[in-house]
């Protein structure tokens, strides 16, 4: 199947659902290129972005657990399919 690199983009509004979402990413680390969070105190929020290099049912899957859990919304940016000339 082929793989796709993606961009997840995060923002948790309700902090209990935290360790919920990071046992989602840990379930799903292997296609995990890297994550950064940045905590927004001021308005109590937290925005993390992730990279994956996944099929892309198994981003779309990643991307709707988290966006079920309560207080948190995601959405999914793809990098554009191109073949790779040696």
């Amino acid at each position: 199947m082929e793989k796709r690199v993606a961009l997840i983009g995060i923002v948790i509004e309700q902090y209990e659902s935290a360790e919920k979402l990071n046992r989602i990413l840990h379930e799903y680390g292997e296609y995990v290129i890297g994550r950064m969070g940045i905590p927004y105190r001021e308005k109590e929020m937290n925005i993390i972005s992730v990279a994956v290099d996944a099929p892309m049912d198994v981003i779309s899957t990643i991307s709707g657990k988290l966006g079920m859990l309560p207080g948190v919304s995601s959405k999914t940016i793809y990098a554009k399919s191109k073949k790779v000339s040696l």
